[in-house]
């Protein structure tokens, strides 16, 4: 492949280095031999490449304004499409940029997907969140309906300028398809790690820690519809059934939530049983899920978590840990039987469910068969990183040598791996 095939990876909300998909989908387009930069909020300022790549340029803008209110989100994400637009431009001078994904949230650079696409360029559309469920989730009360309004355009807008739509899981392509995309302009491409992030050989045993604890862990994302402070309600109904001895809470990741998680810790005076780890990196959450013995996913049963696949949950079955999750569409297709259902997300749904399984040793070791069983035949990133590189393959094929092969599309309406991760 010549080396001046390039593809420029947007994101608004996290920087290059923290967000674990779009590193998996920079690994996979440099295996490919593509050149890949990537526009993203700063994060550490002595990167320039992206770590663990070959050359994966980052080219990082700064972000002075975080949102939590409608006002302060409008400003962030003004300034960042201000700052994308205005190093995309660049990339484009500079002779680069031959392709563009576009990562949400937000909904809000169609407009740049109709420049790029008027000068020839393809525009990608890898879409992780369902940005209207997403607000709908976040409230305590009704949705204000014209923001409502405005969101679900935006997302038309997204999904119908894109030349084409990755999806994480088959409720996001059977949504941009109601939404008007052919259904072969739409990828799906699960959230999973790569079976070389694992430490994990033949069968997944249960750990023994050497202080004999049993460790519920909880990996993610600290935002109001993570619903991380249900875990520290479960927890505190957990000590009603059996008492502080014999397991912890460990709740691994950061986001807006983080202070008032801790202040319920310390409400509750939970900490001698629930411990905050901060955000991790990428070896040191395969230490963290290595040494559980159940994981939690506590994201309630809303429209948004029914209809998406949380990263997390790949991150579990890939070490084989049993989960204990809200009962959902797109969580059953992830977990089937390697997970314990919860009706409604109550904390003492979950602290029931986790009492049962602590006392049920040889159910715990079923469900990390079964659920490192679904990793390894469809859920890895393995069965994930060809249909997403053949997206690129495809749309710049009269860039590739003769010689590079051409890697039709599988049409196929199933939810197969091998054509979520939310998130």
């Amino acid at each position: 492949m010549a080396r001046n095939t390039h593809v420029t990876i947007l994101i608004a909300n996290l920087p290059a280095e923290r967000d674990r998909r779009v590193i998996r989908e920079c690994l996979t387009l440099e295996e490919k031999g593509f050149e890949v930069t990537v526009i993203a909020p700063r994060g550490d300022k002595t990167l320039k490449i992206l770590p663990g790549s070959r050359n994966t340029r980052l080219k990082p803008y700064p972000v002075k304004v975080y949102g939590s209110g409608l006002l302060t989100f409008a400003v962030e994400f003004g300034w960042s499409f201000l700052c994308i637009a205005i190093r995309l431009i660049g990339e484009i001078l500079a002779g680069r940029a031959h392709a563009v994904q576009v990562c949400n949230p937000p909904d809000v650079y169609w407009p740049l997907a109709l420049l790029l696409r008027a000068i020839g360029r393809p525009w990608v559309f890898d879409h992780h969140d369902l940005c209207p469920e997403v607000y709908i989730s976040r409230g305590d009360g009704e949705p204000n309906k014209w923001v409502l309004r405005v969101l679900n355009a935006l997302e038309w807008l997204t999904l119908r300028t894109a030349t084409e739509v990755v999806a994480t899981n088959q409720s996001f392509k059977d949504n941009a398809v109601r939404k008007g995309v052919r259904p072969e302009k739409v990828t799906v491409v699960r959230n999973g790690p790569s079976l070389k992030e694992i430490a994990v050989d033949g069968d997944p045993q249960e750990p023994v820690a050497a202080d004999g604890l049993h460790r519920i862990v909880y990996l993610g994302v600290f935002g109001p519809q993570d619903n991380v402070e249900g875990v520290v309600h479960a927890a505190d109904e957990l000590i009603k059934r059996r008492g502080r001895d014999g397991w912890k809470i460990v709740l691994a990741g950061d986001g807006e939530s983080m202070p008032s998680v801790r202040a319920l810790v310390a409400e509750k005076n939970l900490g001698d049983v629930v411990e905050l780890t901060g955000w991790l990196n990428g070896a040191q959450v395969d230490e963290v899920l290595r040494s559980a013995t159940i994981a939690i996913q506590p994201d309630l049963p809303t429209r948004m978590n029914q209809l998406s696949t949380m990263a997390k949950t790949v991150e579990y079955v890939g070490r084989g840990l049993p989960v204990v999750a809200a009962d959902g569409i797109e969580t059953r297709r992830t977990l089937d039987e390697a997970g314990a259902y919860v009706p409604t997300g109550a904390p003492e749904e979950f602290a029931a469910v986790i009492d049962e399984l602590l006392d049920d040793p040889a159910r715990r070791q079923q469900m990390r068969k079964l659920g490192r069983d679904r990793f390894l035949s469809m859920l890895s990133w393995e069965h994930q990183a060809g249909p997403y590189a053949s997206v690129f393959q495809r749309l710049l094929a009269k860039r590739l040598p003769p010689q590079t092969p051409f890697i039709p599309r599988q049409r196929t309406g199933s939810d197969s791996a091998t054509r979520v991760d939310q998130p």
